[in-house]
């Protein structure tokens, strides 16, 4: 048996669910799914070299409070979701946490997203990594412009018609 090779055949007889019959771009009908609890969690990381880690924890980057700032832009990303992303669905954001933590190398960013919708909000808890991320770049660029954003990906995601999942190692 090839786990692979039945996975790669079990998808290939499914349809797109983007895709209409011509093979355009569509976006799903979930009008008629039943709204349930479902979240997500994301996170990312924000290199940065010593000189940014230090205003960081002392508070004395240039822009004022970088981590406050991304925790907002965090949220409002995670809102936003469906104005960026053109088959996403607008669901009710219901609850939004943005956590960053400075460490020795960068900031890690973590963002959980919740909703009570008939579609999951993987999506948004990307966005709100995304968009958190991009505000400590833009929040600290004047000191640094080599800082990266690396590895955002989704942990876990609870809820909906495909159940839990959890990311096996990160």
């Amino acid at each position: 048996m090839n786990p692979a090779a039945d996975a790669t055949a079990s998808a290939a007889a499914q349809p797109f669910t983007h895709l209409d019959s011509a093979g355009q771009a569509r976006m799903v009908d979930v009008t008629e799914k039943t709204p349930t609890v479902r979240s997500a969690t994301a996170a990312g990381f924000v290199r940065c070299g010593q000189k940014v880690i230090a205003a960081l924890r002392d508070g004395t980057a240039p822009k004022g409070d970088v981590l406050a700032v991304a925790r907002i832009a965090g949220i409002q990303g995670a809102k936003k979701t469906a104005d960026l992303l053109p088959l996403a669905h607008v669901i009710g954001v219901h609850g939004a946490v943005v956590d960053l933590i400075v460490g020795d190398h960068g900031v890690s960013v973590t963002a959980t997203v919740r909703t009570a919708d008939r579609t999951g909000v993987e999506m948004e808890a990307l966005t709100a990594v995304s968009v958190a991320a991009l505000a400590v770049v833009d929040m600290v660029k004047g000191l640094d412009k080599s800082v990266t954003i690396e590895n955002v990906r989704l942990l876990a995601k609870t809820g909906g018609k495909s159940g839990d999942w959890h990311r096996a190692t990160d």
